[in-house]
């Protein structure tokens, strides 16, 4: 149906990983085991750390907000897709859609700036240790996560409404598992070049500044851990920073990844592989990471765990 050369679209179609009805079974049992683990895991963080008063530091709060994002970003994509399966359905509602786009933009953009925020907190914990409960006070660790938030929400909002700005031709199918905003502009029939420049600079500058600044903290932990004239005040130091440097590498690592098999590569199915790596696999590894280099976070688990009558 069109009005004044706009398509009114109800629905769009997330054709996922595969149409093949015998591998639909075994992608729904996949995705809802790594759902289950990604969400208990980063429960067991986020009771952990509030239950333990040893870790009630700037660290453990960044993290409680770390576990918090990925349970809510794999919460935005994934029970959809396993819905969809159960109802061999393969629909999602207009409303539906840039919705989705809307809370993806916002919760990786907010990991984003997290994962900076925790590489600030490290430069100042080995940096300046003398001087870091004094400046990161729960005043500033509060206000620094508001700072991230209300920047992730606005470029969310941004580029969602943009969306509602196009019209959409006949072909609804999104070789997904979910909306992704890159997908649904391809489909657009209107000219998306504003669309296009808007979501490449926001996510260039909203990306590359925070990026710029773990790279600079970590400069500045490595140079002033060099200076340590203590082996076991350097092996110290190192572990503090081994669990966020190994979640930094594996949330970039898998989100460049995506960008250059996406390039090298114009299957739709592959590239819809590739998105699992970066939308889901690192909300379900945090939990895993931090648990297994943080002996810190071991401990808290353990006591945790001894203290619960379920677990």
């Amino acid at each position: 149906m069109k009005k004044d050369n706009q398509t009114i679209v109800d629905v769009f179609l997330l054709l996922g990983l595969s149409e093949d009805p015998k591998l639909q079974p075994m992608i729904f049992g996949l995705f809802l085991f790594m759902y289950l683990v990604t969400v208990l895991g980063n429960l067991l963080i986020i009771l952990a750390i509030n239950t333990d008063s040893k870790l009630h530091s700037p660290m453990y709060f960044f993290l409680c907000n770390l576990s918090s994002t990925d349970i809510c970003l794999i919460s935005t994509t994934v029970p959809k897709m396993l819905v969809n399966i159960l109802k061999h359905s393969s629909t999602i509602s207009y409303v539906g859609c840039l919705t989705q786009i809307c809370f993806v933009v916002m919760f990786s953009g907010f990991e984003n700036f997290l994962l900076a925020v925790m590489a600030y907190d490290r430069y100042m914990a080995i940096c300046y240790p003398l001087h870091y409960t004094g400046i990161l006070n729960t005043h500033v660790c509060v206000q620094l996560i508001l700072f991230s938030l209300a920047i992730s929400i606005t470029d969310a909002l941004l580029q969602s409404l943009s969306l509602l700005q196009l019209s959409f031709c006949t072909n609804m199918e999104i070789h997904h598992f979910f909306c992704e905003l890159v997908q649904v502009l391809k489909l657009a029939c209107s000219d998306t070049f504003i669309n296009n420049i808007l979501a490449y600079v926001v996510t260039t500058i909203l990306g590359g500044i925070p990026l710029l600044g773990i790279i600079l903290s970590y400069i500045k932990i490595v140079s002033s851990i060099f200076r340590m004239s203590s082996a076991g005040g350097k092996y110290k130091a190192f572990s503090t920073c081994g669990s966020h440097l190994s979640v930094v590498l594996l949330f970039y690592g898998t989100g460049f990844g995506v960008y250059i098999s996406s390039s090298v590569s114009d299957l739709p199915k592959n590239s819809a592989i590739a998105s699992v790596m970066y939308a889901v696999v690192p909300s379900m590894m945090n939990p895993f990471i931090y648990s297994l280099k943080n002996k810190d976070m071991k401990e808290a688990l353990k006591k945790f765990m001894r203290r619960s009558p379920v677990l």
